[in-house]
């Protein structure tokens, strides 16, 4: 008796998902615990796995379609793997009535992509085929390229491909392609129709749920922004001390954004509206610190969120976020790492950006924008010096934060960037 593959639960508050892609084949042969299909949500990508060993007799639901959960996406064939005959293509097609038969397409062999881990065709010395390891990204991107991940993961550390090792190896092909006489990497010579094509192209669920709920955001909560500058000369001497023993003792940089993590739980401590949500005609005060970090990834922004931040040292921050950041890149953000959240802070800066207005993430109340740390010259004492300046922006839910606590808020956030040591008084 068939075997249904189901959709699973999605995670808390999800309910739906879109088919990305089917990693096996109605006629493939299947092991328990490979790698069926992934499946794309307003979250994070998931994969679904063949409850049993079999054949994948059917295919229900293809790429593109939207899905709930228990919805069947397709079914296996307990059992029949071990019986049916393999698939393979013979080397001269038979004739039959003096015509060459050649409508049988050759098999695909059987692959193994248990996530992160991809089958290639490599041979290691003792002559035993090797896993070559890949992000899901990585994957994704070399399939879509058509790369073959064992070259790719000839300059990959650890044997472990990146999205970044892919991204580069196609740079390197392109401009090797550039080189060589007569190669193709020439651009073709423009033309007005050419000018003018348009490309039209099915917006993500996770794109489609970031302008969402940004729209819904503008439009339930009633959003103000408040700015201040944040003289960054004290924190960046004591990075500047103490950048080596920290990073030798912990095996991380010591960076900005877990300066501000700290801030921002002192502010919040004598600010607990910020740290609050509105719910019905209820406040709901948050009485631990959920700090969301805003990663721009690939296919859009993410939240994940660092738990009890208020509990965390600086080393212990600064590995969440490198790890953070990581999972972001390779498309390994599970649910956990973006569910809740009581505050956020975004880092503009990164990129370059001097000034902006964050929006707010549902249903927090506050959110902290970190723009790009720029020497301009100020007043200190009668005289007219050069300090690394920072713009700050608080922006708020104006339904339940007055401009008194935010503008406090946000000058509380200067007062201990400018001066850590009240940090670690106030502890």
């Amino acid at each position: 008796m068939p075997i249904n593959v189901v959709v699973p639960e999605l995670g808390e508050s999800v309910v739906k998902a879109t088919v990305l892609r089917w990693h096996k084949q109605e006629g493939d042969a299947v092991a328990a615990g490979d790698l069926l299909v992934e499946l794309e949500t307003e979250k994070v990508n998931l994969d679904v796995s063949a409850p049993s060993a079999g054949i994948l007799s059917r295919i229900t639901r293809k790429a593109g379609e939207d899905v709930k959960i228990g919805d069947v996406l397709g079914a296996i064939e307990p059992g029949a793997s071990e019986t049916a005959p393999p698939k393979t293509e013979p080397p001269a097609a038979k004739e039959s009535n003096g015509k060459h038969v050649d409508n049988q397409a050759p098999a695909k062999p059987a692959r193994s992509l248990e996530t992160p881990q991809v089958s290639t065709d490599s041979e290691s010395p003792a002559g035993v085929k090797s896993e070559i390891r890949a992000t899901p990204l990585a994957q994704r991107i070399a399939q879509e390229s058509g790369v073959d991940l064992s070259r790719v993961s000839e300059g990959a550390s650890e044997r472990r491909v990146t999205k970044q090792d892919v991204t580069d190896y196609l740079q390197k092909q392109q401009a090797s392609a550039a080189e060589k006489p007569g190669g193709t990497a020439t651009a073709p010579p423009s033309s007005a129709p050419q000018d003018r094509r348009e490309e039209r192209v099915r917006m993500s669920r996770r794109r489609q749920t970031i302008a969402r709920r940004l729209v819904e955001a503008q439009q339930t909560a009633a959003i103000l922004t408040t700015f201040n500058q944040v003289d960054m000369t004290a924190v960046m001497e004591i990075r500047k001390q103490h950048k080596e023993s920290f990073k030798q003792r912990y095996g991380v940089g010591l960076g900005l954004t877990s300066f501000f993590v700290k801030a921002a739980i002192g502010a919040l401590q004598e600010f607990p509206l910020l740290n609050a949500e509105i719910q019905g005609d209820e406040i709901v005060y948050n009485r631990y610190f959920d700090i969301g970090i805003a990663v721009g990834a690939a296919e859009g922004l993410v939240v994940p969120v660092l738990r009890d931040a208020g509990r965390m040292t600086f080393a212990e921050i600064e590995k969440k976020i490198s790890e953070f950041g990581q999972k972001a890149q390779d498309g390994t953000l599970a649910l956990n790492d973006l569910r809740g959240g009581t505050f956020t802070i975004t880092n503009g800066g990164v990129f370059g950006s001097l000034l902006s207005t964050p929006i707010l993430n549902p249903p927090q109340v506050g959110i902290l924008g970190l723009h790009k740390i720029e020497d301009r010259p100020i007043a200190r004492d009668g005289q007219v010096v050069i300090r690394p300046m920072m713009y700050v922006a608080l922006s708020y839910d104006h339904r339940l934060v007055d401009g008194r606590e935010a503008v406090q808020f946000l000058v509380r956030i200067k007062t201990l960037i400018e001066d850590p040591g009240a940090m670690l008084l106030q502890g």
